[in-house]
């Protein structure tokens, strides 16, 4: 019996907190995903890479609600989301940053911090968000459209933080920044793993995504076709290549 339930309680403690599975997603009439399958553990850091178009983006849209048409199975926290609102899997806990970033230009810094309402409880106050990002700090009264791609990156992060989102969907948080940037985001998202957050990442630079990233999901004609652990990335590096196309 004692044996019986500590294989269980090992179970629940190994058990996914987002399980995709069987996702087909379409624009339209355009079918794009064909049954992308993958799943994330509690604290988890993993990315989904793969060419221009493989259906990355795609997937994390799926995952938050806001793909027009999609089915299968998207488990969080053991509750089936896939034919749940935006909304309500928002407030589950779920955190999307848009590659695009979102950011409000004419509200300021802190006035866009404020603007999602909290989900859950525990998520970030504002001075926690500043002490994470000193420049938003500094920027605190400044428009949206007076900040950098760094900074819109950083305030875009901070505001999903402030909800009270644990697990957070990052779209190439990295797009176009100055690497002293890029090395302060992949500082971030280390904290932020290391207090307990589970981050899925679509990132064009694999590089990057190895000094952060746990386990790698490899993207192809909207299907996952290859997961590499992170430990075996420089000895799979040909095939990531060819997978790729670099």
């Amino acid at each position: 019996m004692a044996e019986a339930a500590l294989k269980t309680t090992n179970a629940a403690a190994t058990a996914p907190l987002l399980s995709v599975q069987g996702l087909e997603g379409w624009y339209g009439e355009s079918h794009v995903l064909h049954g992308v399958t993958f799943d994330v553990k509690p604290g988890e850091v993993v990315t989904l890479l793969g060419r221009n178009g493989a259906g990355k983006t795609t997937t994390l849209r799926a995952i938050i609600g806001i793909l027009g048409k999609r089915k299968g199975s998207i488990r969080y926290d053991g509750t089936e989301t896939i034919a749940m609102p935006s909304r309500t899997i928002a407030k589950l806990g779920l955190g999307y940053v848009p590659e695009e970033r979102g950011i409000f230009s004419s509200l300021s810094v802190y006035e866009n911090l404020m603007l999602p309402p909290r989900v859950k409880p525990g998520g970030l106050t504002v001075e926690q968000i500043y002490t994470l990002f000193p420049n938003l700090k500094e920027r605190s009264g400044s428009q949206g459209t007076k900040l950098s791609g760094g900074e819109q990156q950083m305030l875009a992060i901070g505001r999903i933080l402030r909800t009270g989102a644990k697990l957070i969907l990052l779209d190439e948080p990295t797009e176009g920044l100055a690497p002293v940037i890029v090395q302060q985001i992949g500082r971030t998202l280390a904290r932020l793993k290391s207090e307990g957050y589970t981050i899925v990442l679509v990132e064009q630079n694999f590089r990057f995504a190895q000094t952060v990233a746990d386990r790698h999901f490899v993207v192809e004609q909207g299907r996952v076709i290859d997961m590499i652990p992170n430990a075996d990335l420089d000895a799979n590096i040909d095939k990531l290549h060819a997978y790729l196309g670099v």
